[in-house]
Formats: C-alpha cells, sequence, structure tokens
C-alpha cells in the first residue's frame, strides 16, 4: 500500500473514531436530560433494581473502549482498521444495554459493525457481522429479552427481518460500489487511451515520418516563438541550414530507397550531436535545419564543423564506398531579425558553401546584408 492509501485509511479510521465520540456524546446528553426529568422506567425495583449499575457499567465500559483505542490510533501504527471495527463491534453491544433492552429499537445498535464494514467496503467483513448479529440475537433474544421483558415472538421475527435486509442492503451497495469503480476504471482507462491517442496523433502531425525530426510546419511555428523569446529576452540564437551535397545524383544512381536511407543517416546525425537546447528539422527535400539556442556563435560553429566531419566519415555500403558530404549556412541573430532576414543571411551562407565547393560549413559575417550572397563570408 502506497503513501496515499495509508494517509487516506487513516483518515477514514480517525473520522469513524470521531463518530463513536460524537454518538457516545449524545447518548450521554441524552440520558442526562431523561433523568432529569424524571425518566427512570418503571418496574426497575421489581425487576431486580440494576437500571443504575447497569448503565453506570455500560457507559464506564464504552468510554474505557474509546479511550483505548484513541490510545492506539496515536500510539501505534499497526492494525488501526482491527482496532476500530472491533472498538465498533463491542460498542455496539454496549449502546444497546445502554439503550435498554426493553426499549423498542434499541436493537439496531446491533447493527453497529454492519454499517462500518460498508464504510470501508468490506464485503467479507459486513457478512461476517451480519450473519453473527443475525445468530447472536437469538439467544439474546430468548434468554433475555423474552423472559425479563416478555418481548413477544413477532418482535423477534421482526427484528431479525430488519437485520437480513440491511444485510441484503449492504451487499447491494457494495456490488454498486464495485460495479461503480469498475465503470470509473473503464473510463480512466478510456481517457488514458484517448490521451496516448491524441499524443501520437500531435507527434505525427509535428514529426516527419522518414527522418523522425521535427517537420517544416512544426519548425516555423517553433522559430516564431524563439525568435521572440530571444528579443524578449536577449537570448543568443543561430540558424543552420544543412544541404545534402548532389543528392539528386545519388537518387539517380543508387535508387530512391538509398536516397531514404542517406536521409535517415543524416538526422541520425544530426540528432546524435544535439544538444537539449537545440531543435533541428527536416526542412524539405534533402535540406535540414538546426536552431541552436543559448550558445555562442562559436560553439554553434564548433559544432556544426562537427556535423559535417561526422556525416563525411559514414560509409553506407549500398552506395559502394561513395561518401555523403553536407554543406552547411550558418548565422547569428541580431536583435531586430525577423525570421525572413534569418533566412535569408543563412540561405547566403548555404549559396557560398555550394559554390566554393561544398562539403564545408559558411558563417554569414553580421556586417553583410541579408540580400547580398556575395558578401564577406567566413569559412571554416
Amino acid at each position: 500500500m502506497d503513501g496515499n492509501n495509508v494517509l487516506l485509511e487513516d483518515r477514514w479510521h480517525r473520522k469513524i473514531l470521531n463518530a463513536y465520540w460524537i454518538v457516545m456524546g449524545m447518548f450521554l446528553l441524552a440520558q442526562a436530560v431523561f433523568l432529569l426529568f424524571g425518566g427512570i422506567p418503571q418496574g426497575v425495583a421489581e425487576k431486580g433494581g440494576m437500571f443504575w449499575p447497569r448503565l453506570l457499567c455500560s457507559n464506564g465500559l464504552t468510554l474505557l473502549l474509546l479511550g483505548m483505542t484513541e490510545t492506539w490510533l496515536r500510539r501505534w501504527t499497526k492494525h488501526h482498521k482491527k482496532a476500530i471495527v472491533a472498538c465498533g463491534f463491542l460498542i455496539s453491544y454496549l449502546f444497546y444495554f445502554i439503550m435498554e433492552p426493553a426499549a423498542d429499537g434499541s436493537q439496531v445498535a446491533l447493527l453497529l459493525p454492519v454499517l462500518i464494514s460498508i464504510v470501508y467496503f468490506d464485503r467479507r467483513m459486513m457478512y461476517g457481522f451480519g450473519m453473527f448479529t443475525i445468530l447472536m440475537y437469538v439467544p439474546i433474544y430468548f434468554l433475555l429479552e423474552r423472559p425479563l421483558y416478555e418481548k413477544p415472538i413477532p418482535e423477534f421475527i421482526q427484528v431479525e427481518s430488519v437485520f437480513v435486509v440491511c444485510l441484503i442492503f449492504g451487499r447491494t451497495i457494495l456490488i454498486r460500489v464495485k460495479e461503480f469503480f469498475a465503470y470509473l476504471k473503464t473510463v480512466m482507462k478510456s481517457e488514458q487511451q484517448l490521451l496516448v491517442e491524441k499524443t501520437i496523433s500531435d507527434k505525427l502531425l509535428k514529426m516527419d515520418a522518414l527522418t523522425g525530426l521535427y517537420n517544416h510546419k512544426t519548425f516555423h511555428e517553433y522559430l516564431d516563438a524563439l525568435l521572440e523569446h530571444s528579443e524578449k529576452y536577449h537570448l543568443p540564437l543561430q540558424l543552420a541550414i544543412i544541404d545534402i551535397d548532389g543528392f539528386k545524383k545519388v537518387n539517380d544512381s543508387y535508387g530512391h530507397w538509398v536516397g531514404d536511407l542517406v536521409l535517415k543517416q543524416v538526422a541520425s546525425t544530426i540528432t546524435s550531436i544535439m544538444t537539449p537546447n537545440d531543435f533541428a528539422a527536416r526542412y524539405g527535400g534533402e535540406e535540414f535545419a538546426v536552431i541552436f539556442a543559448d550558445k555562442t556563435l562559436a560553439e554553434a560553429e564548433r559544432i556544426t564543423e562537427e556535423l559535417r566531419k561526422e556525416i563525411a566519415v559514414v560509409e553506407l555500403s549500398n552506395m559502394k564506398g561513395t561518401p555523403v558530404t553536407v554543406s552547411i549556412g550558418l548565422c547569428n541573430y541580431q536583435p531586430g531579425d525577423d525570421k525572413e532576414t534569418l533566412f535569408r543571411k543563412a540561405d547566403s551562407a548555404l549559396y557560398q558553401a555550394k559554390r566554393t565547393g561544398k562539403n564545408k560549413v559558411v558563417t554569414v559575417s553580421d556586417a553583410i546584408p541579408a540580400d547580398s550572397p556575395q558578401g564577406k563570408v567566413a569559412s571554416i
């Protein structure tokens, strides 16, 4: 049983014991009012004069029992449920004598253990106490109520019928509770399944099926949010556009299925060098885009160069030793840059990388106009 369940059960133990104290207080108050107005039953003297000793004894024992149970709950951490149930069982018979066996309806007190069992949702306990109460009332009636208080047989039958009906109702309640929990479990399972399906669906909408990277649409959504965040908090940001060199030739020479393998391999390499703050996507066709966040431009240059080298040394058996290379254009975000400006700068760097021999990383100088691919570049 985990900690939450233990705390919940302890809370219910406390509530039930508090209910015992409240009922006892009500009994004492009722007795005081009854006695203040001269309510001593007639015929007590004729039947042995045991009213006062029995009353004091029953009340004293009940208070002692409640005190012992209270002490148990406060000082010991185990068997709280057993202590509460045992206390309720004994109190039910003490209450029966407090209420005066001669009084009509006093037998209802004997049902207390059955009610406690229902509160605990314990079917076995309810059946046990229910059958015990039904059977125990037989000697109580024939040895106490009938000879001393001359209660008629129809009352015995009525009381036993009430016990049986109470047991049937208790069983019905527990069945309904079990059905409700089964229904609740089904609903929760359905909701969890829907949540999983929604999560998978959302992921499919955001991911590129072939490479496992984010798709073009998701990339733009993320970049919009990140640019706004960078503008507000002045956080560093770099954009790299990665293009596979000669990818059309790969498809024409080895087939599109080999081209798919190349795309997967490049995506896997990109994923392997990324840090938790980075974001990568398949931008379209053989192009990929990576956003570096919370890094200096020098760090982004080092990572992209490492990426280029790792891709270049990968050998695919299906390409008969022909290496796969990429060209990378990298640019640094400057305050005031919008998304279009950032992409023009990265495209400018990529154009320079392609035009000057491919298989290289080119970083756009911050001084280069966004629309001028012929400006000064720093290549690594």
